[in-house]
């Protein structure tokens, strides 16, 4: 091989040595950003941060808000309890984009099943909805027994509301009201959904005239009561049986509400002596609870871990924990303290988020 031969040789192996080793470092970087890149594997650890593009609509022009929700129609003074966007630790959670929704679940039917909390984030979800396609010949509002139904038309959109506060069934017999723990016969008409989401927690220590049953039947067996939580963790394990045997995963995907905080012992966010939410404007700071988490919560992933089927759970206790401000206090059509529901517009829109982007 000539000289010139030898060169030209030499400056091909150099060339292919440059590109394999160019190709290398670019795979190498690429894997490298990858590592680096955060994925956000939980939505429901972070912080809230002041945001003046908040609230993601005007509660005035919603018409489906209900006495009990609407904190600015009934004079709440002070507006800043709107202007809080959730912050997850690992990324920006996506925008609620109402067309975008209404686009990805165009021809289904969405159930809300609960308690006054599961109608508290309907009554958000709707009136996000509406917000992003206001034109009232699109929608419809239809009340049927026990179930409520707003239907977006043009999409072909459904959004129902039943009032089940322990899932679990309550029926009339000779001896009273007596409560089932181990029967569910309202899941003929939930499996039947697309999207299905659930709750159940604020009416299980009710006594007195609130509580909707004079007996309890577990196992066959009536009792006058029983431990409340016991009782708590029997009703949901009977729905996670329910989920397992009869809802078809393919087709419906199912959400569980967390339980939600309420507000009236200030001692939990370190305010002695304060029995209620009424004077309370602004989030805490703080990344943990000083009341620490409610056993119900314990319970509730308890018995979700023991589903087989995929459930997911709105993990929304810790966030809203950290909002004793946006309650509706006196601020509602009935003059009561509440500290336990969540103003419309408000925090509640922050939990229809997360459905939005646990959906995407």
């Amino acid at each position: 091989m000539g000289r010139e031969a030898k060169r030209y040789f030499l400056a091909l192996v150099i060339i292919a040595i440059s590109v394999e080793f160019l190709c290398y470092a670019s795979s190498t970087s690429t894997q490298w950003k990858a590592k680096k890149k955060k994925s956000c594997n939980n939505m429901y650890e972070g912080n809230w941060v002041y945001d003046p593009s908040y609230p993601l609509y005007n509660s005035s022009n919603c018409p489906f808000i209900r006495k009990e929700f609407g904190c600015l129609k009934y004079g709440r003074p002070d507006q800043r309890y709107l202007n809080y966007r959730w912050q997850p630790k690992q990324c920006k959670l996506p925008g609620f984009d109402g067309k975008d929704f209404l686009r990805r679940v165009k021809g289904k039917n969405i159930m809300f099943v609960g308690d006054s909390l599961i109608l508290n984030q309907w009554q958000s979800l709707i009136c996000l909805l509406h917000a992003a396609v206001p034109q009232y010949s699109t929608i419809i509002q239809d009340i049927n027994g026990s179930i409520s139904t707003v239907t977006f038309k043009d999409y072909g959109v459904s959004v129902s509301l039943q009032t089940s506060q322990y899932l679990v069934d309550i029926e009339q017999e000779k001896i009273g009201r007596v409560m089932k723990l181990n029967s569910l016969k309202s899941g003929e008409i939930w499996k039947e959904m697309d999207i299905l989401i659930f709750n159940s927690w604020l009416w299980w220590y009710r006594r007195g005239i609130k509580q909707p049953w004079d007996f309890i039947e577990i196992d066959e067996k009536i009792m006058k009561d029983m431990d409340r939580m016991v009782a708590f963790r029997t009703g949901l394990t009977t729905w996670a049986n329910w989920v397992d045997s009869d809802v078809d995963t393919n087709k419906t995907k199912v959400f569980f509400q967390g339980i939600s905080p309420s507000h009236y012992n200030g001692t939990e966010w370190n305010k002695s002596g304060v029995s209620n939410c009424l004077k309370e404007t602004t989030p805490l700071t703080e990344s943990i609870y000083p009341g620490g988490s409610p056993l119900a919560e314990a319970v509730l992933k308890t018995v979700l871990v023991g589903v087989s089927k995929p459930v997911h759970l709105l993990d929304i206790t810790l966030l809203s924990q950290m909002r004793k401000d946006g309650h509706p206090s006196i601020y509602n059509g009935f003059g009561g303290m509440d500290c336990t529901h969540w103003c419309v517009a408000g925090v509640i829109d922050t939990w229809n988020q997360l459905l939005y982007a646990a959906l995407m």
